[in-house]
């Protein structure tokens, strides 16, 4: 598994994916997407895996989806592309084993749904955690829209999702979204701590447990269906054109309505 954009590491049992495209704070484009859907797939098949960590190389988790890399596309490879995200957030969460996301920095669009397809997540003080997508023109195209309200309720999940705002580490650690939260420095101790509390449990009792808390928390696949329907319009939306502009040219987007 040797991906130039994705960084793979094993220490005994528990395998480290580590996205790798610093420069642009790791945003997804076709290549790092593919690069986790297939690695994940692989993962998926070796037995003795116990965990997989998902992290970000500094200075960031993952900003998103590479909106650079998607401003020169059709409109029908942006839909490839969301979609090509969207499988590899599928592929992650499908992983028979505990995952972790360790994030640091910018954590936004994608990369949260990355984060959201983990069992678990690390963070310390200064993660940032958002899904701007529909200050772009779209919605969260990979899960988010599914996972987010089953972690924080749907309330919450509105506030963050209808705004598009930014979540500073505390306000996530405070509703849910963190479920550890530590200072610049400490995550890996934190990382090794509950490693040492897995290595105490069985390897098949916790996949059958990982297996069925997915299954009583998984949303009906005829509503993630509809749901990648509705991105799908949105992709090749007036909106979202305006919204990639905008993003370009470093402007506030000017809606139609208003």
């Amino acid at each position: 598994m040797t991906h130039p954009v994705l960084l793979v590491s094993r220490d005994s049992s528990i395998v480290t994916l580590t996205l790798n495209r610093p420069s642009v704070r790791n945003a997804l484009d076709f290549a790092l997407a593919r690069a986790i859907e297939s690695a994940t797939r692989e993962l998926a098949q070796d037995e003795t895996v116990r965990a997989v960590i998902l992290r970000g190389a500094p200075p960031a988790f993952c900003a998103g989806a590479d909106l650079t890399e998607r401003l020169s596309l059709s409109p029908d490879e942006r839909t490839l592309h969301t979609e090509a995200i969207a499988t590899a957030v599928e592929a992650l969460a499908d992983l028979p084993v505990p995952t972790v996301a360790v994030i640091t920095g910018a954590c936004l669009g994608g990369g949260a749904e990355l984060a959201l397809a983990c069992d678990l997540r690390f963070a310390d003080t200064t993660a940032r955690i958002g899904f701007p997508e529909v200050r772009r023109g779209i919605f969260p195209g990979a899960g988010g829209i599914v996972r987010l309200p089953q972690l924080i309720g749907p309330g919450r999940a509105a506030d963050v999702l209808f705004s598009g705002r930014t979540l500073d580490a505390h306000e996530a650690y405070q509703i849910g979204l963190v479920d550890r939260l530590c200072q610049p420095g400490q995550l890996d101790d934190a990382l090794a701590a509950w490693l040492a509390e897995l290595r105490h449990a069985a390897p098949g009792a916790v996949r059958a447990a990982k297996a069925a808390l997915r299954r009583a928390l998984t949303t009906d696949a005829v509503t993630l269906a509809d749901i990648r329907s509705l991105r799908r319009t949105l992709d090749q939306s007036p909106e979202y054109e305006e919204g990639l502009r905008a993003f370009a040219e470093r402007r506030s987007p000017r809606w139609m309505a208003e």
